[in-house]
């Protein structure tokens, strides 16, 4: 299934380990990434020079994070000083591409590169950190506002100003928008959560975390483990 999507690459962004404050916490962390002004090669495993600190961050599910362009508007309307790409954390600030249009398992042309959607991403306090605000985490994910993964189906060069073209749609109809609402806000709705797994290409960091759920049945609340700042001693 294929229809008429086209979004553009407003900048590639890379970054490497360093460290975030947030009150006495300080966190070590690749969070903070800047444009590169040269074509990259997006790989199977991500971007060369974009460093990850955790085993859950990057991985075959999780090459690169595309984050909308639009949504910087918002962001700065509610006071945020934002740089021009990269600001929450992505490798792809995109134009056109939005949570609410984009589907799980959407497979696009970008550059040279064929890449696919794979799961909403799960905010977490590395984003309060970075703005030191320590509830903005929460808010992202409550807005939705939050970005969606990738993996690489083909390798290839991306650079700023290139098309991301869909190419492939599955016929389910689960946006990334449903997805995050599921996996992070309305973590107890579990008829929604089994039509999320039934997606093919779901992600299996996603995956394993539905399908935990829907397994056990057992209420979930607020995940304050990845969205506040851990206050027991230094983050590294």
């Amino acid at each position: 299934m294929v229809i008429e999507l086209v979004g553009h690459v407003r900048a590639v962004c890379v970054g490497s380990v360093g460290a975030l404050t947030l009150g006495e916490r300080s966190i070590k962390t690749a969070f903070v990434k800047a444009p590169v002004d040269v074509p990259l090669r997006l790989g199977e495993l991500g971007f060369p020079g974009d460093e990850h600190v955790y085993e859950d961050h990057g991985g075959l599910d999780m090459a690169a994070l595309a984050y909308p362009f639009e949504h910087y508007s918002y962001w700065r309307e509610c006071g945020l000083d934002l740089p021009e790409a990269g600001a929450f954390g992505e490798n792809l600030t995109v134009t056109g591409l939005v949570e609410t249009d984009v589907h799980l398992g959407d497979v696009f042309e970008v550059g040279t590169s064929v890449v696919q959607v794979t799961q909403p991403r799960a905010p977490c306090y590395k984003i309060a950190a970075r703005y030191g605000d320590k509830d903005l985490s929460v808010t992202v994910q409550n807005e939705g506002l939050i970005g969606y993964l990738l993996r690489v189906l083909v390798e290839g060069d991306v650079s700023a100003g290139d098309s991301m073209r869909l190419v492939h749609r599955d016929s389910h109809g689960v946006t990334v928008a449903e997805a995050g609402r599921v996996a992070n806000v309305d973590r107890n709705d579990l008829d929604a959560a089994e039509r999320v797994l039934a997606v093919e290409a779901l992600g299996s960091s996603t995956r394993r975390k539905l399908g935990a759920r829907v397994a056990s049945r057992f209420e979930v609340g607020l995940d304050a483990a990845r969205l506040f700042v851990p206050e027991d001693g230094p983050s590294s």
